[in-house]
């Protein structure tokens, strides 16, 4: 048996990992792969998806398969999620985890279209993954997972992120609204909210020029994480996906988890 393989809490299973290609989404992939989940990568068809879809097939050879989803097309997901529970045979776990910081710029200098965009991918992608997955879970019930923030929840201090925590607040009401709606099919919704987390999400930030016009100072003689000397890991999260997956939380919906350090109660 491979020694990655330690305990298989998911064997049988299928879980969809939405933004799987790096960062969480690849950490929370890997986990419940390990543990004995079949998993669909969805993320856009580039080298980090394939290299997080090698790495997960050497660990469980054909336990992972990559799928080229934008998850803000509805087309292009729920033709995903048809292909997983084909491919899978069922869908057990939903982490509808893909995200964008998107642009950040005062409210009035912000152009619809980029309010828009980080609405559509954080927001209207999370409702899409959930909404064509649901049909599925109802068959044996399951556990939805959703990514939110401590942004648009604990914290407003990050300016210039109104797209971003507007996204992010809406994500918790959604995860809140559908635990109650699916409870009596037996499938379970609960929200994360991350804080500072490592991963490559500052990729996707675009600060305008304007944004030093409305920035408030705010500074942290020792740090703002007080629980640890930086950011946490997406292995910590993935921790935290996995004991929401599994039955070990079998009691636990309609709820969110802060996993920032107490960043959030310091800022």
């Amino acid at each position: 048996m491979n020694q990655h393989i330690n305990k298989l809490r998911f064997t049988g299973k299928t879980a969809i990992v939405t933004g799987a290609g790096s960062g969480i989404g690849k950490a929370a992939a890997i986990k419940l792969a390990t543990e004995g989940a079949n998993v669909a990568l969805f993320d856009l068809l580039d080298d980090r998806t394939a290299q997080a879809e090698a790495e997960i097939n050497a660990i469980r050879p054909g336990s992972a398969r990559a799928f080229d989803v934008d998850t803000s097309d509805p087309a292009r997901v729920e033709k995903a999620v048809l292909e997983t529970a084909e491919l899978f045979k069922k869908v057990d776990i939903v982490f509808a985890n893909a995200g964008i910081n998107g642009v950040l710029s005062p409210i009035e200098d912000m152009k619809f279209e980029d309010w828009q965009h980080t609405l559509s991918v954080n927001l209207n992608g999370t409702f899409l993954t959930v909404k064509y997955a649901v049909p599925h879970l109802k068959k044996q019930g399951g556990s939805i997972i959703i990514t939110s923030s401590i942004n648009g929840n604990r914290t407003f201090s990050n300016f210039g992120m109104s797209a971003y925590s507007t996204s992010k607040a809406g994500q918790v009401a959604f995860a809140k609204m559908a635990a109650l709606e699916l409870a009596k099919f037996k499938i379970r919704v609960n929200v994360i909210c991350p804080g500072a987390i490592s991963t490559n999400i500052d990729q996707s930030t675009e600060k305008t020029e304007e944004l030093k016009e409305i920035v408030i100072p705010v500074q942290y003689p020792q740090g703002s994480q007080p629980l640890s000397d930086g950011p946490g890991t997406p292995e910590n999260v993935a921790d935290l996906v996995a004991f929401l997956a599994s039955d070990e939380s079998v009691h636990i919906t309609g709820t969110q988890v802060y996993i920032d350090g107490a960043e959030s109660l310091l800022r």
